[in-house]
């Protein structure tokens, strides 16, 4: 039987909670298992966190997480979503997976490094061999978490085929008029590797000296065989979908890519 799943596309919701209760509150009437949050929605953007005190960014997640278990146990279902936490005052970008009964994170492996948005120098993330990113199973469903710039990593793609990965989970803040780009490569993700892709990406503006950062939203879910089946705009909204292993099991039968790795390992 398909798994209801769902993407709240948000810009930054400052300390307030009260779209967080909102919106899981009908996710929850719908019958969604799985909730996905983009990047930089709990926080602020990073151009902003680089000049924020890190206690005054620790209280905000603090404030979120309490929150967001409270909702999954209270709803009986797992929230997806990035979040900074501060260690021994240190900064790290991480994805939180909260369950009803347990919150663990996912340290982001590989951050954006470019001399205008520098994450990799900001975060306390550590630089060190790649390992498998978060997996999961819910309801039989095997469901895979990557930051939205890991998009781009072949080495980490490799563990989604080698776990019998169902969906990806991609939490992004994609700007800069990339939709097209971002979208081809999130649908050759999801073909190469016969398993959906459920992308959140943020919404908002960001202005610095006179330019403005537009994050555009454009949620997606794509099919095992490398098809859009839903998307969002670029207005707050929340996307309900469904996951069918059933359909992630045809594909791979239908293509074969599984099976003629399979047999060169």
């Amino acid at each position: 039987m398909p798994m209801k799943v769902a993407v709240l596309q948000l810009q930054s919701i400052g300390m307030s909670s009260t779209k967080l209760y909102h919106f899981i509150r009908i996710a929850h009437k719908k019958g969604v298992k799985l909730l996905l949050l983009g990047e930089y929605m709990l926080n602020s953007f990073f151009k902003e966190l680089e000049s924020t005190p890190v206690s005054m960014i620790k209280e905000q997640s603090d404030h979120h997480l309490a929150v967001l278990k409270e909702m999954a146990q209270t709803h009986d279902m797992v929230i997806v979503a990035p979040i900074i936490i501060v260690k021994k005052k240190e900064p790290y970008k991480v994805i939180a997976k909260i369950s009803p009964n347990s919150t663990s994170y996912y340290h982001q492996q590989f951050l954006i490094n470019d001399s205008h948005w520098n994450e990799e120098k900001y975060f306390a993330n550590p630089i060190e061999g790649i390992k498998a990113p978060m997996s999961f199973s819910l309801d039989g469903v095997k469901f895979m978490i990557m930051g939205g710039f890991e998009l781009h990593f072949d080495d980490l793609w490799y563990y989604a085929s080698m776990k019998n990965t169902d969906c990806v989970l991609l939490p992004t803040i994609s700007t800069f008029e990339s939709h097209e780009r971002w979208k081809e490569i999130i649908k050759m993700r999801a073909f190469t590797h016969n398993c959906y892709v459920l992308r959140a990406n943020r919404i908002g503006d960001y202005k610095e000296e006179g330019y403005t950062w537009h994050f555009y939203g454009d949620s997606v879910l794509a099919d095992p065989y490398g098809e859009i089946e839903e998307h969002l705009g670029d207005s707050e909204e929340l996307m309900i979908a469904e996951i069918d292993h059933k359909r992630v099991i045809e594909a791979r039968r239908s293509w074969g890519f599984k099976e003629a790795l399979n047999k060169r390992q």
